[in-house]
């Protein structure tokens, strides 16, 4: 899918602010600041290279990029960077690369998913008006909306966590709903790790953008107010983390308390069985006259004997509260 996206008084134009090309003949007419490309085909790369002349690699978007690939400069001016873009999907959480190449005051970006940030920035350009003057604004308008996406996230981490907590903290936690309790906190620790690393990229290239001098100064200004954001985000990375394992700590300390009950079930049966399991094996050897045949009462006696010797360790046991 390819669509453009042009400029009128700061406001992207086209459709939903995008105009999806199905012709080389209309992106011929076009005068776009910005081209996205979901999933581009062969041919519409071919439109790309025609229009613009620029040569889309095959390879753009893999993950196995070296690191010297990420943010580089062609002899022709083409400026490519390499971006994570999280997406915060209730199911699968994901991290997704972004391809931009920035090619002649255009800015060229590939990708093979949706991208809520990519939404997010079309609905505030059309509530703010003048807010973007040239493709670079459209780049650290993305960036800006990422960082403000991985807050949002941050936030609904938060408000599960705090769900989590309430499970935990203020009831008796049996071993179905501790599995429940750690599949949760493990979700939410994945999320929390995955927009880590979005940050972190965020930070990447905007620093780039800012070292490679391509900034006038109300974008460098604007940069610089985008890092600093950033950085108040890692704080509450950091202290999601450590929540985290506050409450793996504490359910897996619950699923141990019962463990333990358990065993001590054990643990008690088997002392309250020792005494009688000795009286039978006292009784049970093999003499030449049976001790309790010569006398009435012989074997209620000893069954009397084993009861009470069972009953003595429970009542002691539950004097001492250990059967609580």
């Amino acid at each position: 899918m390819l669509n453009v996206f042009t400029l009128d008084n700061g406001r992207l134009k086209g459709g939903l602010f995008q105009e999806e090309i199905e012709s080389p003949e209309a992106l011929a007419q076009s005068r776009p600041v910005w081209v996205d490309l979901e999933s581009p085909s062969v041919e519409e790369k071919g439109w790309i290279r025609d229009r613009f002349g620029l040569v889309i690699p095959e390879n753009i978007v893999d993950d196995d990029l070296e690191e010297s690939a990420r943010f580089y400069e062609e002899d022709n001016g083409e400026l490519h960077i390499r971006s994570d873009f999280l997406i915060d999907d209730d199911e699968t959480p994901r991290n997704v690369r972004v391809a931009f190449i920035l090619f002649n005051n255009v800015l060229f970006s590939v990708h093979n998913e949706d991208l809520p940030v990519f939404r997010l920035l079309r609905l505030r350009a059309r509530r703010i008006p003048a807010l973007i003057e040239d493709a670079k604004d459209v780049l650290l308008k993305l960036y800006d909306a990422d960082a403000e996406y991985s807050a949002d996230a941050l936030e609904g981490i938060y408000d599960s966590l705090e769900k989590v907590s309430a499970r935990v903290l203020k009831k008796d936690v049996n071993d179905a709903e501790a599995g429940e309790v750690l599949a949760a906190i493990a979700r939410e620790e994945d999320l929390n790790g995955r927009i880590r690393r979005n940050v972190m990229d965020t930070r990447r290239a905007v620093s780039f953008m800012m070292r490679s001098r391509m900034l006038n100064a109300e974008q460098f200004e604007e940069s610089r107010q985008i890092l600093r954001d950033i950085d108040s985000l890692d704080s509450h990375t950091a202290f999601l983390f450590d929540k985290i394992n506050f409450l793996m700590d504490a359910t897996v300390g619950f699923i141990n308390i019962n463990q333990n009950k358990i065993i001590k079930i054990f643990s008690v049966a088997s002392v309250a069985l020792l005494p009688p399991t000795l009286i039978a094996s006292i009784y049970g050897m093999n003499f030449k006259y049976m001790p309790e045949l010569d006398q009435a009462w012989g074997y209620p006696f000893a069954l009397a004997l084993m009861l009470a010797s069972v009953a003595a360790p429970f009542i002691y046991f539950r004097r001492k509260g250990w059967l609580r």
